[in-house]
């Protein structure tokens, strides 16, 4: 009898895991500090890191224009 190739469970619902959600750096950084949507503007803290991190972390361009930083991306 010739050996069998792939995953025999390939179609059935529960053969896969759900992959946890990953935050991103500014997600992380936003919970760090335990600011709300609304503090964003606010934040010295945060426009802080925005202003080191601009070239290399995501930052919703909203913010970066509001603060007067250019990403040289």
């Amino acid at each position: 009898m010739a050996m069998q190739r792939g995953n025999p469970n390939w179609s059935k619902p529960n053969s896969f895991r759900a992959v946890p959600p990953i935050l991103t750096a500014f997600e992380q950084t936003v919970r760090d500090f335990d600011l709300q949507p609304e503090q964003y503007l606010q934040s010295e803290a945060l426009r802080q890191w925005a202003r080191r991190n601009s070239n290399s972390k995501y930052i919703p361009e909203l913010l970066l224009r509001a603060w007067g930083i250019s990403s040289k991306a």
